[in-house]
């Protein structure tokens, strides 16, 4: 069975974690929720765009006081997005130089956030499709520039290829520890990615695993394997999550679901079934 935490260079990880995209005016509930249902990783970004960052601040600032939880016992963390990846509402000056940009971003994150450090900060998607440009690595020394002052524990990146984080891995000071992209089925559940993370010790951390893979979802062997287990069809795909050495993200809004998530960890897939869910629609 699969441990509810990770040590990753001496810091907990938990490989569950609570995604807040797209949450909009509900972010501040639906984190506090998140928390007190268990969770305890919270996933946000600085793009005003798809993420809410100061209503995780808010949301976590009342599980804090209401005494839910403590700042030490949530694994927090937030990216930096390039200028192509934001609306309007900016956290920087777009046209101060990249590491500038970084840092403005960092600042605004820890004010919306109401922390003093981070746990991790992620790259949110390099400039292009192919390769990294010279903004991706002035970033990532940026981050790592971070990293050196104590200020973010482990680094990692978003939305990457294969290539790309081969490419990252090679010019990386400070090497990613995580990789977040969106996980299909079709693609072999990201198997070119998870293979380098493999190869490199980068833990992966899988979004859209519902959204993303409803054929999967409605395919009559997930239907089996949940009923003999007594589960529902997404605790099948969050648990073979754990299974391929993923953490999963969630990003229900309903809290009796972040219950039923957590309820993963209480179940196990045999292998026969892990093959089988593994190579569907691959």
């Amino acid at each position: 069975m699969p441990d509810r935490m990770l040590d990753l260079e001496g810091t907990s990880v938990p490989t569950f974690l609570y995604g807040t995209a797209w949450k909009e005016d509900t972010t501040e509930r639906l984190v506090f929720e998140a928390l007190a249902a268990g969770f305890r990783g919270i996933d946000t970004a600085n793009q005003r765009r798809h993420y809410h960052e100061e209503g995780v601040g808010r949301g976590l600032n009342q599980a804090f006081q209401s005494g839910k939880v403590e700042r030490s016992e949530v694994f927090l963390q937030t990216k930096f997005t390039h200028r192509a990846g934001q609306d309007h509402r900016l956290p920087y000056d777009p046209r101060a130089p990249i590491a500038e940009q970084v840092a403005q971003s960092f600042e605004r994150s820890l004010a919306h956030l109401g922390v003093e450090r981070l746990d991790a900060y992620l790259l949110h998607g390099p400039t292009r499709r192919r390769g990294l440009g010279p903004e991706d690595v002035e970033a990532w020394h940026a981050m790592e520039a971070l990293h050196g002052q104590g200020r973010v524990r482990l680094l990692g990146a978003s939305n990457l290829i294969a290539d790309q984080l081969e490419e990252l891995v090679t010019v990386a000071r400070v090497s990613p520890a995580f990789v977040q992209n969106r996980c299909f089925a079709r693609r072999g559940w990201d198997g070119l990615v998870r293979d380098v993370c493999r190869r490199h010790g980068i833990v992966y951390q899988a979004f859209s695993l519902l959204t993303g893979n409803q054929h999967v979802l409605a395919h009559p062997y997930v239907a089996e394997i949940a009923a003999r287990h007594g589960r529902t069809v997404p605790q099948v795909i969050f648990r073979l999550a754990l299974a391929l050495g993923m953490i999963p993200l969630t990003g229900t809004t309903d809290p009796r679901h972040m219950r039923e998530d957590l309820e993963v960890y209480d179940f196990e897939l045999s292998e026969e079934e892990v093959h089988v869910l593994a190579g569907l629609e691959a």
